[in-house]
């Protein structure tokens, strides 16, 4: 069936800007003073990324350094208010495209390739890209299954590329280097992990654009996220309607979330903050908020982006899904 092939990568529309890179030792003091204002415990540290290989964290390559870009592929408006089910995207390609060849790792969040499933499913993704454009695939897909709707986390194949619809990828070279390492725990204010460190990113640098991505695991407690159903047969028009159409589970730790933050659209329509999670049992979805303040443990590693590519940009917009 010709809507299941992936569309043409070169024909693609690619826009890029340059963001603001802070110093990690700059940064460090903005994001510590942001969560101590929502977390009774705070550690940011420079550090040497941890080899993010191991089974602690299960990423495809060891480190977040070499380039690191956000790419943003598609948007909600071709999810919302009805399914676009030719937005399939080779992501492989997509992502060799942006970094001009030579060895990738991309981490990130979007909507899973349907055809693999036959169902609209979350995408965890977690890829590494040789120099010689082999890929090998760490991700996941979580969907809404059976009538008791369960949640069931499968692994998507190497010889799998495609996305649908919507992706936030972190992309850089995999390679070993300092990174900002946060752990919090015990959460006393309001806002989710990322979006306090978000907004103290705002807060502190106003109009200049920064961009940050990588992983975050919530080592105790649970957490609030969402599985999409299969794609709804009438329109989605607004958040009660989308809320009412997701599926929210209260997911138990251990979970490892992948994915981007940014401060600003960047008049690129951006999406500010995308994490999915993906675990070593049958949990995986989209990061919502965690659910257990007085025992949450968050661990994180995050770079801070040079650049942001934006593919495939939607001519019609609207703001709501984007949570």
């Amino acid at each position: 069936m010709a809507t299941l092939s992936a569309l043409n990568t070169s024909e693609l529309l690619y826009e890029e800007k340059q963001l603001y890179r802070p110093s990690l030792a700059e940064l460090k003091e903005v994001i510590q003073s942001a969560l101590v204002k929502n977390f009774e415990n705070v550690t940011v540290e420079i550090t040497d990324c941890p080899d993010l290989k191991t089974p602690e964290y299960g990423l495809m390559d060891s480190g977040l350094g070499g380039s690191p870009t956000l790419l943003e592929l598609g948007g909600p408006p071709y999810l919302l208010p009805l399914v676009q089910r030719e937005k399939l995207y080779n992501v492989k390609e997509i992502c060799q495209k942006t970094m001009g060849g030579g060895k990738i790792l991309a981490v990130g969040a979007g909507a899973g390739p349907y055809p693999l499933r036959n169902s609209n499913c979350e995408g965890i993704y977690n890829m590494s890209i040789s120099a010689e454009g082999q890929l090998k695939n760490g991700s996941y897909t979580a969907k809404v299954s059976g009538l008791e709707e369960s949640c069931v986390l499968e692994a998507i194949p190497d010889t799998e590329p495609r996305c649908a619809l919507l992706l936030n990828l972190f992309v850089c070279r995999g390679e070993p280097g300092q990174v900002l390492k946060i752990s919090c725990k015990k959460r006393t204010g309001h806002l989710n992990f990322i979006e306090c460190i978000r907004q103290g990113l705002l807060e502190k640098y106003q109009d200049k654009c920064v961009g940050m991505g990588g992983m975050f695991k919530i080592n105790q407690g649970k957490a609030h996220q969402h599985v999409m159903r299969d794609f709804s047969r009438t329109p989605i028009v607004d958040e009660h309607e989308l809320n009412q159409w997701l599926k929210f589970y209260e997911m138990p730790a251990t979970l490892t979330a992948l994915g981007t933050l940014i401060t600003h659209e960047n008049d690129l329509d951006l999406r500010l903050q995308h994490f999915h999670s993906f675990s070593n049992s049958n949990w995986g979805g989209h990061y919502h908020y965690d659910t257990t303040p007085e025992i949450v443990e968050y661990e994180a590693y995050l770079n801070v982006a040079e650049r942001v590519v934006r593919v495939d940009k939607p001519k019609e917009t609207h703001k709501f899904g984007r949570d």
